[in-house]
């Protein structure tokens, strides 16, 4: 996005639209009992910054423990360090973190924004835009973002049984893996499901990065079966990102066009030493 910030288009309110935004923790793998700092990230290329977003954008950020109840981490993200939390991840198994926020806006002109929509490719939208003769109007846009992340809390084992890694959330848009990812090997499949509002999504565009991988972390880009399956290749150890990002006409009372929600999904893979 920010080539097109480059080229004077007009960006309006807080950080970047169409920048990727996921949760960080400071370690994807732990012993049991570690306190993790997990960091709220804006950026691309899986590179970032710390969301410079306010208390009140938050609707949710809950640790889901294998075995154990939900606990929101609201409080802890209400405090005056903002941009990361500490998350005490007591029970051996693999730790989901979810976070979602509500909507912040943005403008960009009608070139700036069609160019966007395709690198994300949310063709449909731009269809809509020519069939109502819209493609030089400015595009005002909502965007919510929804983002999880797991831990490992000592050795992944069979014995754990609880998948809380796998479980769906409700989130408006939402990454649920199929497997869990710290008991792959690097080079195995890994399939994830895309789910609109609890639904399975087809013909979403997933893209998979993984840090450190140059001259991008890009890996995949792929879309979505009739059942809302992506299967990605994971051929290296390292942290990975998925991503994915789905765009609709705004109500008519609202004060944006466009309502975006962007999804990611965070987790280690291990190399094959690691226990």
């Amino acid at each position: 996005m920010q080539k097109y910030l480059l080229a004077g288009l007009l960006l309006v309110t807080t950080t970047g639209l169409a920048r990727e935004f996921w949760l960080e923790p400071a370690r994807f793998w732990v012993a049991p009992g570690a306190a993790v700092h997990v960091r709220r990230v804006v950026g691309g290329n899986f590179q970032g910054t710390a969301w410079a977003g306010k208390p009140d954008r938050v609707m949710l950020f809950t640790h889901y423990a294998p075995g154990g109840a939900a606990r929101s981490l609201l409080p802890a993200a209400s405090a005056p360090d903002t941009l990361q939390s500490t998350v005490q991840l007591l029970q051996p198994g693999t730790h989901l973190l979810a976070l979602a926020t509500n909507n912040a806006s943005a403008t960009l002109d009608g070139p700036g924004f069609t160019a966007y929509l395709r690198e994300e490719g949310l063709d449909y939208a731009v269809a809509q835009r020519e069939q109502r003769h819209e493609t030089d109007k400015p595009g005002r846009e909502a965007y919510r973002r929804c983002a999880k992340t797991l831990v490992q809390v000592g050795p992944a084992t069979a014995a754990d049984t609880a998948r809380a890694w796998a479980r769906p959330l409700g989130l408006p848009l939402e990454l649920v893996p199929e497997q869990n990812p710290y008991r792959l090997a690097p080079g195995a499949a890994f399939t994830v499901r895309v789910l609109l509002a609890g639904q399975p999504l087809p013909g979403q565009q997933v893209v998979l990065w993984r840090r450190g991988t140059l001259p991008q972390a890009l890996i995949s880009k792929l879309r979505s079966n009739q059942n809302g399956r992506v299967l990605f290749r994971l051929s290296e150890p390292g942290e990975y990102l998925v991503s994915t990002v789905r765009i609709e006409p705004a109500p008519i009372a609202a004060t944006a066009d466009w309502q975006s929600t962007w999804s990611t999904l965070t987790f280690g893979l291990a190399g094959p030493k690691r226990p």
